[in-house]
C-alpha cells in the first residue's frame, strides 16, 4: 500500500513511519514540508503522490493556546481536515485521522465507548469534534482514531513530552505539583502505531478508541515514570482548581476500546508495561 503520513516527525508520526515502512511504501511529510492549512499546496501534493491511504497526525493541540486562538484551532483541526477529506474523496484514497479523548466532557465517570455522544468542554475539543464530523460526512472510507495522553519519542528535536519534562525537572531538583483529579488512558505512541498497522489491514472503517489498557491521573503517571527511572523527586498531588487553566479539562476521559475488540483486534497492553 502507498501511504502518506502527514506530521511524520511528531510522536505518533515518528513511530508510524518506522512501523508501516516495513510492509508499505511510506511517504513522510513533516510540518515543514506540508502545512495542511495551505489547502491548494496540500491538494497538489497529494494529487502528485496519489496515495492509497493518507494518515493525518497534524493538529493544533496546545489546549490552553487553543482557547485564545479559536480561529487557528478550527483552521487546523477542522477546516484543513475537511480539505483533506475532500481531496481523499477525489483521489479515491482512504483517510485515517487522529482525534482526541477531549471530545468528551468527563461527566460519565466511567469509560467512554465509541457509541457515547461527545460534548467537549474546550475550544480544542470542539475543533477536533468538528474535524471528525467533516471526515464522517465527506468520506465513506475513513478511520477516526481517538487516543489519549500520548507519550513517546519524536524525531523532531526539542519536542519533549510530559514524561521527559517531569524527569528533567526532577533531575534539576524542582518541586513538582501534578493534578491527580484528571483521569485518562495513557497511550504509548509505539503501541498506538502498531495497532494502526493492524487496523488498516481490516478495511473496517469508522471511529475507534485506541489506547493502552488501564487508566490513571497525571500525578500517578508522573510518579510511576519517576519510580521506574529511579529518579528521586519532590512530587505532590494537587487538584485542578489549584492550577487555574484557560481551558477546562474533562475529569474522567478514559476510553474503552470497544470497537477494536468487536473487530477481533487484541487489547493493548497495560499503560504501566508500555511506560516501563
Amino acid at each position: 500500500m502507498k501511504i502518506t503520513v502527514i506530521g511524520s516527525t511528531g510522536q505518533v508520526g515518528s513511530y508510524l513511519t518506522k512501523i508501516l515502512s516495513v510492509k508499505h511504501d511510506v511517504i513522510e511529510l513533516s510540518h515543514e514540508e506540508l502545512d495542511i492549512t495551505d489547502f491548494q499546496k496540500t491538494r497538489e501534493a497529494l494529487f502528485k503522490l496519489k496515495p492509497d491511504l493518507v494518515i493525518n497526525t497534524a493538529a493544533y493541540h496546545k489546549t490552553d493556546e487553543c482557547e485564545e486562538n479559536p480561529e487557528k484551532s478550527f483552521l487546523v483541526n477542522s477546516i484543513a481536515v475537511r480539505n483533506l477529506a475532500l481531496t481523499c474523496k477525489d483521489l479515491s484514497a482512504v483517510l485515517l485521522h487522529f482525534s482526541t479523548d477531549y471530545v468528551f466532557d468527563g461527566r460519565k465517570n466511567e469509560p467512554y465507548t465509541e457509541d457515547d455522544v461527545p460534548n467537549p468542554l474546550n475550544v480544542y475539543g470542539v475543533s477536533k469534534l468538528a474535524g471528525e464530523i467533516f471526515v464522517r460526512n465527506t468520506l465513506e472510507k475513513h478511520y477516526i482514531v481517538r487516543p489519549s495522553g500520548v507519550f513517546g519519542r519524536a524525531k523532531k528535536v526539542g519536542k519533549a513530552n510530559f514524561i521527559d519534562r517531569m524527569m528533567q525537572l526532577a533531575k534539576e531538583g524542582k518541586s513538582l505539583k501534578i493534578v491527580d483529579d484528571q483521569i485518562f488512558s495513557p497511550t504509548y505512541a509505539k503501541d498506538l502505531a502498531e495497532k494502526i498497522s493492524d487496523l488498516i489491514k481490516t478495511e473496517k472503517y469508522g471511529t475507534y478508541h485506541v489506547t493502552n489498557s488501564g487508566y490513571c491521573s497525571w500525578y500517578e503517571l508522573a510518579k510511576t515514570a519517576l519510580e521506574l527511572a529511579n529518579i528521586q523527586a519532590d512530587l505532590k498531588p494537587v487538584k485542578s482548581e489549584e492550577f487555574p487553566a484557560k481551558a477546562k479539562r474533562p475529569k474522567f476521559s478514559v476510553l474503552e476500546n470497544k470497537r477494536l475488540k468487536m473487530i477481533g483486534l487484541k487489547e493493548m497492553r497495560h499503560w504501566k508495561s508500555a511506560l516501563k
